[in-house]
């Protein structure tokens, strides 16, 4: 009996053990598969903050894809980011598709795409629905212009370019390097080109006698009148007067907008000011206006009237002579539209008048025997070969180049516009400003407030 219940309990006590055990092992599993799972939510979440993969394979793979918040065909560069879509695009409501003429040619240029070529792919929506114009930005510069250009792209693009992605041209007399091309590529919502001038655009032309030439900008320095001794600056102003519009990248376009470095714009610009030129048969704009230095261009006025006199036929019915002459042409009162803005249409500039003007001034050697500038050449040309309702004053583009500021006139309009200009610096009402004149020559009434920006 003893040793019949001995070997009961030992049964029991085997049993017991046994179910022990499977309890513990399944436990254990249990415990093993939560630690599992929690590790391998813990790798996951680490990597997409790192912007690792949860696999553990020593090689570098591609980042996580965000979740979804912008157009499904929008490109990523290398850190994740997504370039050219701004935030208000959305998967419910996607970006509308770019206007006709415009195809993934005319994007920016990832940092993946060789710099300076038309094949860049598409990565910018332009927010602003409708049609784009076959217009450009334009800007001259070298390369140690590239922070000061950087600035100006800047303040284009955030006040306006950004809704519309507009191509931008630069222009240099030596090959852009790559740090230019890098960074003003990457401020730019449209295609950023490249191109380099020739030398027969950018040097003394065969008839210009340089010791004559050299003897002037001796005197100049001598009088010291602002870039009198320059000859880089004189090759400037005879490029901008009569050959950058016919450039091989820019022969492409039918309006420009011509930037240069350290601008500012002040206001939102809601618009398309290439879709008003267009729309309203205006060939030529301005923002601000003054008197040229008369002493830069003491034979200018007669070179003018020779032309004229040689080519009656390019003269303008109904136009500005009155703003730029008090005496019905006898004389040039050098007023001026200030050139480092302008927008305004490439296929006047490529016009036979225009063409015969520049090569009549041209060959008067006045750009390198005195310091003609292109601001003056472009404003006589504009006020004689344009009738005047075809140049247009853009009021609500509020700009700055030193050291002279447009704001436009009346604080509803500024507000809103969203101008952050100060008033006191307008200088449209400014005894040295044109301004006045063409009010006055078209009749229009000067806005609220104007005397008190005197």
């Amino acid at each position: 009996m003893a040793g019949s219940t001995r070997y009961i309990r030992y049964i029991l006590l085997a049993f017991v053990t046994l179910v022990v055990i499977f309890f513990i092992s399944s436990s254990s599993s249990t415990v093993d598969d939560r630690v599992k799972s929690a590790t391998d939510l813990l790798k996951k979440q680490g990597s997409l903050f790192k912007g690792h993969s949860p696999s553990s394979d020593s090689t570098s793979p591609s980042p996580p894809k965000p979740p979804p918040r912008f157009h499904s065909d929008e490109e990523h560069d290398t850190s994740g980011q997504v370039l050219g879509n701004p935030p208000s695009l959305s998967e419910e409501s996607p970006p509308e598709p770019m206007p006709s003429g415009h195809s993934n040619a005319t994007s920016p240029n990832p940092s993946s795409q060789k710099l300076g070529t038309n094949k860049q792919p598409f990565t910018h929506n332009p927010v602003a629905p409708g049609e784009r114009m076959n217009a450009t930005f334009v800007t001259l510069a070298r390369n140690s212009d590239v922070w000061e250009i950087s600035r100006s792209i800047r303040q284009v693009e955030d006040r306006f370019n950004r809704n519309y992605g507009y191509d931008w041209v630069f222009l240099n007399d030596d090959e852009f390097d790559d740090t230019f091309k890098k960074v003003t590529t990457t401020l730019t919502s449209g295609r950023a080109r490249y191109g380099k001038i020739g030398e027969d655009h950018w040097g003394f032309p065969s008839w210009i006698d340089q010791e004559k030439a050299a003897t002037v900008r001796e005197e100049m320095r001598e009088k010291k009148i602002i870039y009198g001794d320059s000859i880089s600056y004189r090759h400037m102003c005879r490029y901008e007067s009569g050959f950058f519009f016919r450039h091989p990248l820019m022969m492409e376009y039918e309006y420009y907008w011509r930037v240069e470095p350290s601008i500012e714009l002040f206001c939102d610009v809601s618009y398309d000011p290439f879709k008003y030129m267009a729309e309203n048969n205006k060939k030529y704009s301005f923002v601000l206006s003054l008197y040229e230095y008369r002493e830069t261009i003491p034979t200018l006025w007669d070179s003018v009237k020779n032309f004229t006199q040689s080519f009656p036929q390019h003269i303008a019915k109904d136009n500005a002579l009155w703003w730029i002459s008090e005496d019905e042409g006898k004389n040039y009162n050098n007023c001026h539209f200030w050139s480092n803005f302008e927008i305004g249409s490439l296929e006047w500039l490529r016009s036979d008048a225009y063409i015969d003007y520049f090569t009549h001034l041209d060959k008067d050697g006045g750009f390198f025997y005195e310091r003609w500038g292109d601001a003056p050449v472009h404003s006589i040309a504009a006020a004689l070969m344009l009738p005047k309702d075809e140049i247009h004053f853009f009021n609500d583009i509020a700009y700055y180049h030193v050291p002279f500021t447009h704001c436009p006139t009346g604080e509803q309009t500024r507000l809103d516009l969203k101008c952050h200009c100060d008033p006191s610096h307008n200088f449209d009402w400014n005894g040295y400003s044109c301004l006045a004149r063409w009010y006055d020559m078209n009749d229009w009434e000067k806005p609220e407030g104007w005397q008190d920006e005197q």
